[in-house]
């Protein structure tokens, strides 16, 4: 099937009721696939058959709707004010008339008096005003009844036609202004929810400076290509993902990991777009083109985000389906019955029964969710949470139980050297020093180590001179240094090891151990090493033990806070899941905090973990670096990525991606989770019980048509969307 998509921007979509209306009329047409939207970012999706369908021919569809669809070229640009727009001007003017007309029925005599069957002329300047009031809607409702849809459009189109058939001039001009008042407002609310999204656009710059055959070069930051050298001075944003090749200085990275403090970056560290350079000088390596930054990615997922409709989003939608029907035939009948069956007048019954029209009208419901959903989704998005969604978001606050992975999530993921210990007398400071003179060849994770706590310790693994360096593949590395031959390894590189007393203890402590070991023979061959690494400890090469080294992976400081926040915030079951030894295990879900720890699990394992955890205490997230852990990820109710920022495939494969390296943010997520389905069920239960008690003081006619534009659309809606804005104000730390 061949397809074509074009996304569309419409600045006066401003609910899920047009987003429906729209995709309904899209949906009739030959060839139309797909439609999607989101009313809070004004934008439309569609995907349709070019040998069927163009997009002009879709713009012009949507155009007869009454709505103005751009080709969605223009992103990044500052919107215009709503207030300052034709449909803002109509309104003003709409109010001023109606202002009017009641200063001249009640300040000038004779001015509410009618002659020759025709209006007064206060009436005039009434009609006037729902005349310019409604212009504001008129066209929508003419679009939706050309393809038979009822929305609210014609709800209100209706209410206005009718107030002035019975005569209630008054009526007919206070709904077109007040509605339109609540359009406008809902769309302030709607730019206001979607402003976080437009302010991670502006955070990558519009130029940036190249050096293009060994000269500087201002271009548009989005011409910049993967393998550019980027210049880039203090108080300048990095305008691309890279790699420092020249310079140093403290970065900002908030905009992209939520990290409060600046980093120092150097030479081969890694930098995003949106970093602010603080007071030094960079050189950057781009990595990759503009359009694929972290940033762009982060951007581009939270737009598609607000399209994907949440359990209660799809509860409104499918509540919505019937209710405004069900209110609209009872607004019918709520003038037949009285009329017709008991000769009851019909200006009373048929004013109760557009008031009746008016409550129909389910703006603040399908508004409710999304706009709850766009207000949280961006807000964690500042604080470097990427929130895939409305599903996401909600799920994570039913969350019972949280499975975490042990390496690079609950520790660092990079090895230290704890302890060395002597076993021969020399002094521990030497041992380190033989092991690092040896391992400063190897590029293993354990030998990095060892070397970086040689240069900790103000020990220089170069000084001494290394020859003969062989790598025993699996078991360590041998060297010759200053004459004598070396062997740094496995404990199971010498027989009988495991008699050890020191090495027992570390085992037990959960420390990974090397042993440095050094050859005893009177004539040392120029290598030792025998095939596939093979360690000779024959009459010509017995092997003595040196010195042991316990390594650890430590614990994060704030994992133990975190665990216990978590704990404290209603989650049930904390486990550790590893496929480290057991020992190592323990030691790290001890020290966190964690109530039960599963080791020695390989991918497969941490999926069948993951799903027993789902058996037996409900919905369960996991977290890990969303690399190695992708299945679990999966598996889970929702998937969390730890240091998504560095990892493509965590931003791919995660529910949730914390940006940054902070376990900290995983309580504030799940208070914001939390949050966030209290504020929907709360505007839920307040949209269905306000229209309801509306509904029923109609027909005993305590319900003005007034009234139920003020109360019922306008007050509604404010209502809903000002209580989903409060979800950018949970703050990130208790």
């Amino acid at each position: 099937m061949k397809a074509v998509t074009v996304v569309f921007r419409i600045d006066d979509m401003d609910c899920a009721s047009c987003l429906e209306t729209i995709r309904r009329r899209l949906l009739s047409r030959d060839g139309v696939h797909l439609v999607e939207g989101s009313p809070v970012a004004r934008t439309l999706e569609v995907e349709f058959d070019p040998d069927l369908m163009d997009g002009e021919s879709i713009r012009r569809d949507i155009g007869d709707l009454g709505y103005k669809a751009l080709l969605d070229g223009a992103r990044g640009e500052s919107p215009v004010d709503v207030w300052l727009t034709s449909r803002a001007r109509r309104t003003y003017a709409s109010g001023t008339l109606l202002v009017m007309g009641l200063v001249f029925r009640f300040a000038l005599p004779g001015a509410a008096e009618s002659s020759a069957g025709l209006p007064a002329p206060s009436d005039w300047l009434f009609l006037a005003a729902a005349a310019v009031g409604g212009w504001n809607f008129f066209p929508k409702a003419i679009g939706a009844l050309r393809s038979r849809i009822l929305d609210m459009h014609v709800l209100m189109t209706l209410a206005v036609f009718g107030a002035v058939a019975i005569g209630e001039y008054v009526e007919a001009g206070a709904i077109a202004f007040l509605f339109s008042v609540a359009e406008l407002l809902e769309s302030f609310a709607v730019e206001r929810a979607n402003a976080s999204v437009r302010s991670l656009m502006t955070l990558s710059p519009e130029t940036a400076t190249v050096r293009r055959d060994g000269r500087e070069v201002v271009v548009r930051a989005s011409e910049v290509q993967a393998g550019d050298e980027v210049v880039v001075r203090p108080g300048e944003r990095i305008p691309v993902d890279g790699t420092v090749i020249e310079g140093t200085s403290a970065v900002n990275e908030s905009p992209i990991t939520g990290e409060a403090m600046p980093v120092e970056k150097g030479p081969e560290e890694h930098v995003y777009a949106g970093s602010i350079v603080h007071e030094g000088f960079l050189r950057v390596r781009s990595g990759r083109n503009a359009d694929q930054t972290t940033l762009a990615r982060m951007i581009r997922m939270i737009e598609e985000a607000e399209r994907r409709r949440s359990p209660s989003e799809r509860f409104v939608e499918r509540f919505a389906r019937y209710y405004t029907p069900a209110v609209t035939v009872g607004a019918v009948l709520v003038v037949l019955v009285p009329v017709v069956l008991f000769e009851q007048p019909v200006d009373t019954w048929l004013l109760r029964g557009l008031t009746l029209l008016v409550i129909a009208c389910p703006c603040a419901l399908v508004i409710s969710t999304p706009v709850s959903v766009v207000s949280a989704v961006t807000s964690a998005a500042r604080q470097g949470v990427l929130i895939k969604g409305g599903r996401s978001l909600e799920m994570m606050g039913e969350i019972e139980a949280m499975a975490f992975d042990k390496t690079g999530t609950l520790t660092h993921g990079r090895a230290e050297v704890a302890e060395v210990v002597s076993l021969d007398g020399r002094p521990p400071e030497e041992i380190l020093a033989l092991a690092a003179a040896v391992e400063s060849r190897s590029e293993h994770p354990l030998a990095r180590a060892i070397v970086r706590a040689a240069r900790a310790g103000r020990i220089d693994p170069e000084a001494k001179a290394v020859s003969s360096f062989q790598s025993l593949p699996g078991r360590g590395a041998t060297a010759r240094v200053e004459g004598g031959e070396y062997v740094v390894g496995r404990p199971s590189l010498l027989p009988g090891a495991e008699g050890l007393e020191a090495l027992a203890r570390m085992n037990s402590e959960g420390k990974t151990t090397v042993l440095v070991l050094k050859r005893n023979a009177a004539e040392v061959p120029e290598t030792s090493a025998g095939p596939a690494g093979h360690v000779s400890t024959g009459p010509d090469g017995d092997l003595a033990p040196m010195g042991l080294l316990g390594l650890t992976d430590p614990i994060r400081p704030s994992a133990p806070a975190v665990l216990k926040e978590l704990h404290d915030l209603g989650v049930r079951r904390l486990v550790v899941l590893s496929g480290d030894h057991r020992t190592a295990v323990d030691a790290v879900g001890r020290e966190a905090g964690a109530d039960e720890v599963v080791a020695r699990l390989e991918p497969e394992g941490k999926v069948r973990a993951v799903e027993e955890m789902e058996r037996r205490y409900g919905r369960t997230a996991m977290v890990g670096d969303g690399v190695n852990d992708a299945p679990a990820l999966a598996a889970a109710s929702v998937g969390i990525a730890l240091g998504a920022a560095a990892s493509d495939t965590a931003l791919e494969t995660a529910d949730i991606a914390l940006m940054g390296d902070e376990l900290e943010r995983l309580p504030y997520l799940y208070r914001l989770s939390r949050a966030s389905r209290r504020v929907i069920r709360q505007n839920i239960v307040v949209a269905i019980l306000l229209k309801a008690i509306l509904a029923i003081g109609v027909p005993l006619g305590w319900v003005s048509l007034i009234v139920a534009v003020l109360v019922g659309d306008m007050g509604a809606s404010l209502g809903v969307t000002a209580n989903a804005l409060r979800l950018a104000r949970v703050p990130v730390r208790r």
